[in-house]
């Protein structure tokens, strides 16, 4: 059977995805061959989309490879590795017209299971490692290093690359360095014996070969740059090593966990003193109230800690949320979104706390939130929520998610002021009691909202204040009388009013042409957003950006949406949790706010985003865009 179509050509721009199953040992060989492009100069922005149990369940890995360095997800996939035949009608389904399925035929496939429109290419992956390995867990392993070696033969992947990355991961561990790169040329002179050297009458009719292998094809670059490439968990956890953190109490839960421990890791190195012992203090708690507990203790004795959860944790953390709120202690929360409610979805990413972050606990709360876009903005907010934490003495929230924290981003290398200091906000010294200064604990005393407050021990005998979740008077002292009160909670309004200038500010992208409409956009859909931005112009639609980077918003946020006929929110939750947030805050019409909203569990597309917005707008002419 001949395809229909002509083979997709591309150099450095394609999607490869690999379905696979959970436990099968995919992952390492996927993300060799991702890091295999990445050092050939080529931006690749691979993404894990995995079950949540151990093993058995569908997982699949997908790579886009872009020269132009598009981060997020196109949409649509350009080569797919099916090893997975639980999946496969549904993977064949996603293949683009005219591109690839690689596929292990060591048993055929009746003609049904076929697209016309799409080239096939088999490789009996199961019959070489039967004839070659005895051991039925290496014959599964090995058989993921031979797509690897297979894919790079057909798309001309450097193999000295491959070789190297494989002798980085097994450095140490001779015994299974050789044994992986045999099979790694198993694959890779299969592919080349037979099929790209082989005679062209006897190729597979439906490959879509040469002898220079498939359409998609990686080319050597210099499109990488001084970027580097990481976990945004870790770079978040690296942030709080930066910003002076020295505690940290969490419970595990998917997908923060790997911050916590790379916080750890970190700390074992950077966080000891001459002698090798440990100057911080990190204690897995018995369940997220105890860890948001411990938290909050550590902040109100002065140490600058923090906790890292997801969304089921919020939840349970919700009324230690208000006690920070109340007693204004400083506590920094890092919230790896994922998708709910209840257990939901663990293992995928939904932009889909914002409402339960802003407004965590019962009452009249509102908290400060942080949406960085990628792993260098989850190092410099996680340092910058310490600051902020104990300049406001409030919690604060770093609001990233699954895919950022979870999945390799590339990045700008982080950076670090070595003369900056520490922003411990209005602490009132033992030197400055004995002077006479009067000390309040809740007494707003220049109107920012923001009171004086002292460490435990810091005077024998002025200063001391006892905390407590109930109303008080502006000298801390119980109260129930309605002034006090009332005093109290605007005090805390004025405070999150001085937020709005401490926050980050957003970040405007104009159009090149006169745009009545705008976009915004936040955290992980950036990536995605900026693809999509030169489609709609491709289409003739003019779109002003704002990516909105924290809250509460600063008063630029309201004067975007004022200057456009119509704004679109763009968001991975199902309500338009900030579209809620902008109507609430700034009391517009919300129906001057269009909603955009994905929120299946993987990361949005480009291609999304721009078909949602195209299906709202025809292009406009050049003269409707000059009036």
């Amino acid at each position: 059977m001949t395809p229909s179509l002509a083979p997709l050509q591309s150099t450095n721009d394609f999607v490869v995805k690999f379905a696979n199953v959970n436990g099968s040992g995919s992952a390492s060989a996927n993300e060799l061959f991702a890091k295999a492009i990445l050092r050939m100069g080529v931006p690749v922005s691979p993404r894990n989309i995995f079950p949540s149990n151990i093993q058995g369940l569908p997982t699949w890995y997908e790579v886009r490879v872009s020269e132009r360095g598009w981060l997020g997800r196109r949409g649509g996939v350009d080569l797919m590795v099916a090893m997975n035949p639980q999946t496969w009608d549904a993977d064949l389904a996603e293949i683009e017209p005219g591109g690839y399925l690689f596929y292990d035929n060591s048993k055929p496939l009746p003609k049904s299971k076929f697209r016309d429109d799409v080239n096939v290419i088999g490789v009996p992956l199961t019959e070489i490692c039967n004839a070659t390995y005895s051991d039925p867990r290496q014959r599964q392993l090995f058989k993921n290093i031979m797509y690897v070696g297979a894919l790079s033969a057909l798309l001309d992947i450097d193999v000295p690359v491959i070789e190297a990355l494989i002798g980085e991961q097994y450095k140490g561990k001779e015994k299974l360095l050789q044994p992986n790169i045999e099979a790694l040329h198993l694959g890779r002179n299969w592919v080349r014996e037979h099929l790209l050297n082989a005679d062209p009458s006897t190729r597979p009719p439906m490959a879509g070969l040469s002898d220079k292998g498939i359409g998609l094809q990686v080319r050597k670059a210099d499109a990488v740059g001084d970027r580097i490439f990481v976990e945004g968990n870790a770079a978040a956890a690296l942030g709080c090593v930066y910003g002076g953190a020295t505690v940290c109490a969490w419970y595990p839960i998917t997908p923060s966990s790997s911050l916590a421990e790379a916080f750890q890791k970190y700390c074992q190195k950077y966080r000891v003193d001459d002698q090798g012992r440990a100057r911080h203090a990190i204690i897995q708690a018995e369940d997220e109230i105890a860890s948001i507990g411990m938290v909050v203790g550590a902040g109100w004795n002065g140490a600058r800690a923090f906790t890292t959860t997801a969304g089921p944790g919020i939840s349970l953390m919700s009324e230690f949320i208000g006690l920070a709120y109340f007693a204004e202690i400083p506590v920094t929360i890092i919230d790896v979104q994922r998708g709910g409610p209840s257990t939901g979805m663990p293992t995928r990413t939904q932009q889909s706390d914002i409402l339960a972050c802003a407004y965590a606990s019962h009452g009249d709360t509102k908290h400060v939130l942080l949406f960085p876009e990628d792993p260098r903005e989850c190092f410099e907010f996680a340092a910058a929520a310490l600051d902020l934490a104990d300049r406001l003495q409030t919690p604060v929230f770093v609001m990233t998610d699954l895919d950022i924290g979870m999945n390799q981003r590339l990045c700008a290398p982080f950076a670090w002021d070595d003369a900056r200091s520490y922003d411990r906000g209005k602490v009132m010294t033992a030197e400055q009691l004995d002077e006479g200064r009067e000390f309040a604990r809740y007494k707003d005393v220049d109107g920012d909202g923001i009171p004086y407050r002292t460490y435990p021990g810091t005077h024998p005998d002025k200063g001391a204040y006892f905390t407590r979740g109930t109303s008080r008077n502006p000298q801390a002292q119980y109260s129930e009388r309605g002034p006090d009160y009332v005093y109290n909670m605007q005090r805390l309004l004025q405070k999150f009013d001085t937020a709005r200038s401490l926050v980050p500010q957003p970040l405007l992208r104009q159009s090149d042409m006169p745009a009545r409409h705008g976009a915004i956009h936040f955290g992980s859909t950036s990536p995605a957003m900026d693809e999509a931005i030169e489609r709609l112009q491709e289409r003739g639609i003019a779109l002003d950006t704002l990516r909105v980077r924290a809250f509460p918003f600063p008063d630029s946020v309201k004067a975007f949406i004022d200057a456009h006929d119509s704004v679109f929110v763009v968001e991975q939750n199902r309500d338009a949790q900030l579209r809620s947030l902008l109507v609430n805050e700034f009391g517009i019409d919300p129906a001057r706010l269009v909603a955009v909203l994905h929120y299946d569990g993987t990361p949005i597309t480009a291609r999304f985003i721009s078909d949602a917005i195209s299906a709202r707008l025809r292009p406009e002419s050049r003269a409707e865009r000059v009036a």
